[in-house]
């Protein structure tokens, strides 16, 4: 399990990380998502071993990871800014990571770099973006970590390869009990994938979300009241947006489309249209109520 408590990371004066509370059992396909500078990377880089918490703790099955090497060899962790050594190839990469990881597959090794487009002799140097992306969770694989932590990991991949990475990665999990931590920006993809999706803002969780029938727990409501309908009348801890357009308001809810027509046919409603929201859609909405102003970005 990956445990923070009281998690804070600075970096001079500012404050990355805020006071951070979260959860992650074994085996499960764990979201993390924000606005930029969430603290999402500095999180992840907590995890592996890259940072130490300022106050608090982040532990991997109750150990502090840094300057931990038998903590650090459970966990993989491919960052956004792929690192391998100067003029190597990924076959000569894994001479490291051999020594480095004691569950390492040679026989996975070998399969992964059979089934993937790219030279496993060619200089890294040279691949592009999206076939680094490939030779760098083709060692994370092969390594057999008990935690992969994968920072932007479907960046720069051709749909193709993008669903069979998913492919692979999810029949690890169901085999190994491998848990995945994956910091995405594509919503659309993670809702498809994970279990369970943390928000982050400002280094704050705002909402942890489990992605199984999130259509079934958010709805968009369309609706035109009578004249003489009072707006304040709708407010509770469930309405995340209210918006007004001519006659018709367009209303957020934590509500089943089934709960959203009971509590809205009680003001009468002279046309109204029920519909779930997308994981896109319910992120959007949560960071305008924790004050992102998103009607200046969004246009």
């Amino acid at each position: 399990m990956i445990t923070a408590k009281n998690y804070v990371k600075r970096f001079d004066d500012k404050i990355a990380v805020d006071n951070l509370n979260i959860e992650i059992p074994e085996g499960r396909i764990y979201g993390l998502v924000g606005t930029n500078g969430s603290g999402k990377s500095t999180f992840l880089r907590t995890i592996c071993g890259v940072y130490y918490a300022d106050n608090g703790m982040v532990e991997i099955d109750n150990q502090s990871v840094y300057e931990n090497i038998q903590a650090k060899s459970k966990v993989f962790f491919v960052s956004d800014d792929m690192y391998f050594l100067p003029n190597s190839s990924i076959d000569s990469m894994t001479n490291i990571y051999k020594d480095i990881y004691p569950n390492w597959s040679q026989e996975k090794y070998e399969n992964l770099v059979s089934r993937f487009p790219i030279d496993r002799k060619a200089k890294v140097k040279n691949f592009s973006k999206g076939m680094k992306r490939q030779a760098a969770i083709i060692l994370a694989l092969s390594c057999q970590p008990k935690y992969l932590l994968l920072d932007e990991a479907f960046d720069g991949l051709d749909p193709v390869i993008r669903v069979a990475i998913r492919k692979l990665i999810a029949e690890e999990v169901i085999d190994t009990n491998m848990t995945v931590i994956i910091s995405s920006h594509n919503l659309r993809e993670l809702e498809d994938f994970c279990d369970s999706v943390g928000i982050l803002h400002k280094g704050k969780l705002v909402k942890e979300i489990s992605v199984d029938g999130i259509s079934d727990r958010f709805c968009k409501i369309q609706v035109a009241f009578p004249k003489e309908f009072d707006e304040n009348s709708i407010k509770n801890e469930k309405i995340l947006s209210t918006k007004f357009s001519g006659s018709v308001y367009t209303i957020a809810c934590a509500m089943s489309c089934d709960e959203a027509e009971k509590f809205i046919s009680q003001f009468n409603p002279l046309f109204v249209d029920y519909i779930p929201l997308t994981l896109e859609e319910v992120f959007v909405y949560e960071m305008e109520a924790v004050g992102y102003d998103t009607d200046k970005i969004l246009f």
